[in-house]
């Protein structure tokens, strides 16, 4: 499979390299130091489920010099979606799909206006994963997993044809029936696992075992569960319960990206994740004050640099 991914940080690094160990035609588009990196020395994954150096693909800056793809990775950063989205249009010209990974509900949409909602599916990914230092995307805990799946007017077949891929890498993947169900459930543990962690400058462990802590995880998740419920998404009632006994399964250590982001004075992703909850919450008239708190808490730093 030819496969283009755009944006080589934590989840494309890590899935796109493990599908370039398989022998599939991968293309990472990267920039910077992080790019020279890759050129210079190739990919290395650090993971316990093992390490490698990815040689074999291509290394790019240049979205022109890509090749028609069969399916692009798309896992940019989320606010890079909207300029990214426009060029990846000839990348599937003659066919293929895009798959956004992006954190939150929001990308697939933003996606669809760039290149036909034909050729987007729904992606979500479940990793710890970081850019330890360029050329450098280390795995952290056995968290490793994506689900994908074709909206109601998508290339159902190529959602299947991803998984079967994936799997023969060794990737472990799942096909969803309800890819927007699906990224419901992630946006609403993550909304509230991203604003926690980031506020208390602290990793998944310390959250959970704070009672303080994980009354405002729990109530945050409900805020959204509400709101998606609200919208029509098929959220299941156990859902928050759920997510806490997930919560509990994490590595002690886990940071959440944007964590890793604020401490290293980076953008952040707030405005997509709780940002984006009391945002919908205002829109219906739902109350929602712990994720406009957390919110509000982070909009200082959203920008970076104000360490």
């Amino acid at each position: 499979m030819r496969i283009a991914v755009i944006g080589a940080g934590g989840v494309g690094g890590y899935f796109g390299g493990r599908l370039a160990q398989a022998g599939h035609d991968v293309t990472f588009v990267a920039r910077g130091a992080h790019l020279a990196a890759l050129r210079a020395h190739g990919l290395k994954l650090e993971s316990s489920a093992g390490d490698a150096t990815i040689t074999a693909a291509t290394f790019t800056d240049d979205f022109t010099t890509v090749a028609p793809c069969d399916v692009v990775m798309f896992c940019v950063k989320l606010w890079d979606v909207d300029a990214a989205a426009q060029r990846v249009a000839p990348l599937v010209a003659g066919g293929g799909v895009v798959i956004p990974f992006q954190n939150g509900v929001y990308a697939p949409d933003i996606v669809a206006r760039a290149v036909g909602p034909r050729r987007v599916l729904g992606g979500i990914a479940y990793i710890a994963a970081t850019i330890r230092e360029p050329g450098v995307v280390a795995h952290t805990g056995a968290m490793a997993r994506l689900v994908v799946g074709a909206f109601p007017d998508g290339d159902a077949a190529a959602a299947g044809a991803f998984r079967d891929t994936c799997t023969a890498a060794g990737v472990d993947c799942m096909l969803s029936a309800d890819v927007r169900r699906a990224l419901w459930e992630k946006f609403c543990m993550l909304a509230a696992m991203s604003g926690c962690t980031a506020l208390a400058r602290a990793p998944v462990g310390v959250v959970r075992s704070d009672p303080d802590l994980r009354t405002t995880f729990e109530a945050a998740v409900r805020e959204a569960w509400t709101i998606g419920r609200a919208r029509g998404v098929t959220l299941a009632d156990d859902y928050v319960a759920r997510q806490l006994a997930f919560l509990d399964g994490l590595p002690d250590d886990m940071r959440s990206s944007m964590q890793n982001d604020l401490a290293s004075g980076n953008r952040l992703e707030a405005p997509w994740l709780s940002g984006a909850v009391a945002r919908m919450a205002a829109e219906s008239g739902i109350p929602a004050p712990v994720s406009t708190t957390l919110y509000a808490a982070m909009k200082p730093y959203i920008g970076g640099d104000r360490r």
